[in-house]
């Protein structure tokens, strides 16, 4: 097996192969979110060529933000029942599936099967759970340091292909545009299933930071629902999973529902061209993953509830500001580099609580179900901005209340004392 033959040569470079693990692992994680987001950035395009509103396109897109996060809680399940191999091969040949069908797509069902449910589905068979897996199983020793590069690479692939994809649509139209990210996502899952095991128990390899090697847990036999139900179960009984599942929800209102989905025709409703305001949300990417690996450092050495509330406060700021500023181009990429910073710098701090608090085993699990508020918190107002867009005008009123909400999302965090198990 490949995989066997890299671990022992990284072991005679003295490079631990979890680091291995975590490198194939981001990168096909960049791909992934980027060939499933890039459709965000066509909506325009899409609408023009197929006779929709925003607000159908928007319904769709919705729909799949909705799927994706009805699903995830499935995923920690299906993690623990079948391993994370098995989950990406089937969620990748979904995602394939789902971009061929939108590539082509000529009629509504088709948008809706293509763009709606299969890519929902497909995104929500690994969702955040296959980060938690990784750096669970993979590391004892910065693992918050691994969950911020590994969650990086969610919101920076998608938007670091955002400007590729709007110029080849201008210049090549928007089925085109669907190539790039497709092909890069078939190139990894291929090297990411040659190359990584379900655990480093599989190579002979401990997990970073520990000496042994820790015997393998008993794999659940159960099905993957009542597994899955279980950990919610074992979460709904904690204050810490109810303050995090709704602070999460607020976090997909004010990230993915609102700026991937509708950035760029807010940018276009304030005069920007759309390789401009794709090319706003490739700063908002780059920044994103220095801001989501500096949170996975920061949360591996401070208290996990402070550095939520303050990157809470200052979305929800942000936001604020771009409201009632003046519109002009520093105002837009200010505005891009402060947002981008703190855009998911939520995740790694969420995802240790979760796992201090329920195990190393449970935690992924208990994870996709506070994940699965994000993501309908996403689809709620992918599909309600783009609704008060066509009747309203403006997106301004959606920012608005999206900024509100974040400084709710910070104060939220005062009611959590500090049990130990729950805040390591």
């Amino acid at each position: 097996m490949l995989a066997h033959k890299f671990a022992a040569f990284s072991a005679k470079r003295n490079l631990h192969y979890g680091w291995v693990v975590a490198a194939l692992t981001f990168f096909y994680i960049l791909f992934s979110s980027s060939a499933v987001s890039v459709p965000s950035v066509l909506i325009r395009p899409m609408a023009d060529e197929l006779g929709l509103t925003i607000g159908e396109l928007s319904a769709a897109q919705g729909a799949r933000f909705a799927l994706f996060g009805l699903v995830a809680p499935f995923a920690g399940g299906l993690m623990m029942r079948y391993g994370p191999r098995r989950m990406v091969a089937l969620s990748g040949l979904l995602t394939l599936l789902g971009l061929l069908l939108t590539a082509t797509m000529t009629t509504t069902l088709q948008m809706w099967l293509g763009l709606g449910i299969l890519l929902g589905v497909a995104a929500g068979l690994t969702a955040l759970q296959l980060n938690a897996v990784i750096a669970s199983r993979w590391f004892t020793a910065r693992r918050g340091l691994v969950l911020g590069l590994l969650n990086g690479s969610v919101a920076t692939g998608a938007l670091l292909f955002l400007p590729l994809s709007a110029w080849i649509s201008e210049h090549f139209g928007w089925r085109a545009a669907l190539v790039p990210s497709s092909v890069g996502l078939l190139v990894m899952l291929v090297i990411f299933l040659l190359l990584i095991t379900d655990r480093p128990q599989a190579l002979q390899v401990a997990p970073f930071g520990e000496t042994k090697i820790p015997p393998i847990p008993p794999q659940p036999t159960g099905n993957f629902v009542l597994l899955s139900m279980q950990a919610l179960r074992l979460g709904s009984g904690r204050l810490v999973f109810w303050i995090l599942a709704a602070t999460f929800f607020i976090c997909g209102i004010s990230s993915y529902g609102l700026t991937q989905t509708h950035f760029v025709p807010f940018c276009g409703d304030l005069g920007l061209p759309i390789v401009a305001s794709a090319s706003l949300l490739s700063v908002i990417g780059v920044c994103d993953l220095i801001g989501t690996i500096g949170s996975g450092w920061l949360s591996d050495r401070y208290d996990n509830r402070a550095l939520l509330a303050i990157y809470y406060a200052l979305r929800g700021a942000s936001l604020i500001w771009l409201v009632y500023s003046s519109v002009s181009l520093v105002t837009m990429v200010g505005f891009a580099v402060v947002y981008g910073l703190d855009f998911i710098a939520t995740v790694p701090p969420t995802v240790r609580l979760t796992v201090s608090a329920f195990g190393r085993e449970s935690g992924p699990a208990v994870f996709g179900w506070i994940f699965a508020a994000h993501q309908l918190g996403v689809g709620v107002m992918a599909f309600g901005a783009g609704i008060g867009r066509d009747a309203l005008g403006t997106y301004l009123p959606a920012f608005l209340l999206a900024g509100v909400l974040c400084v709710a999302a910070a104060a939220a965090f005062a009611m959590l004392r500090r049990p130990a198990e729950a805040l390591a």
